[in-house]
């Protein structure tokens, strides 16, 4: 797989996790270490979604080893789930770690809408962060313009005023999607969900030759 360019204008391009010993020979190579995926994935891509923080919150050696395996301009977008209101400031703290490569943070909410939790989360995480919504029950609809003027974004929204773009997608990117992609003026980030076939990085390298082309 080319490497090709790692971002397009102002568009991150990436994938939801990067450790994942089924995607070789596919997209690793069959005999590259496990060790060795997260610098081979970061020369191909700008961007990585850490869906581990989600489960389980590492040690702060570990934010800062992810780090030093990456070049200067990728980033890690974190996982914090919405329904764990406690412990920000330690979430906050460890993935400070990752300094510089600190993107986005993807905050995941499932349950129906409870802006007492979205007016915690807000207070509690410093304003430099970004932060983007997931929320995944649709009484949430509406709730946008309360997330721009905190600064955050809805995930998979382009509608709305906001400050950056975050979009997750299965699909293979089309013509349309790359063209709704790349006429947003605000900083976006592109991920690609997860398969046990590496489709997730096919498609991430197909939207980024869509891009390129247009």
């Amino acid at each position: 797989m080319a490497k090709g360019s790692l971002r397009v204008n102002s568009v991150s391009v990436g994938t939801s996790g990067w450790s994942y010993p089924s995607w070789r020979p596919g997209f690793y190579p069959a005999g590259l270490d496990p060790s060795g995926f997260l610098a081979f994935y970061a020369a191909r891509f700008a961007t990585v979604e850490l869906n581990t923080t989600g489960y389980r919150l590492p040690a702060e050696d570990q934010f800062r080893r992810w780090a030093e395996q990456v070049p200067e301009g990728f980033e890690f977008a974190p996982k914090l789930p919405g329904d764990r209101l406690r412990g920000l400031d330690m979430f906050e703290s460890r993935v400070r770690q990752l300094g510089g490569r600190l993107g986005p943070i993807r905050i995941s909410l499932k349950k129906a809408r409870d802006e007492g939790a979205l007016e915690l989360l807000l207070g509690s995480l410093d304003s430099s962060l970004r932060l983007a919504f997931d929320l995944q029950h649709p009484s949430w609809d509406g709730i946008e313009a309360r997330l721009s003027e905190a600064g955050a974004v809805r995930v998979d929204d382009l509608d709305h005023p906001a400050p950056f773009r975050y979009l997750r997608r299965r699909e293979a990117p089309d013509a349309a999607f790359a063209a709704a992609v790349a006429a947003a003026r605000e900083p976006v980030y592109v991920y690609f969900r997860h398969e046990d076939e590496p489709t997730a990085p096919a498609h991430a390298s197909r939207i980024l030759e869509l891009l390129k082309s247009s």
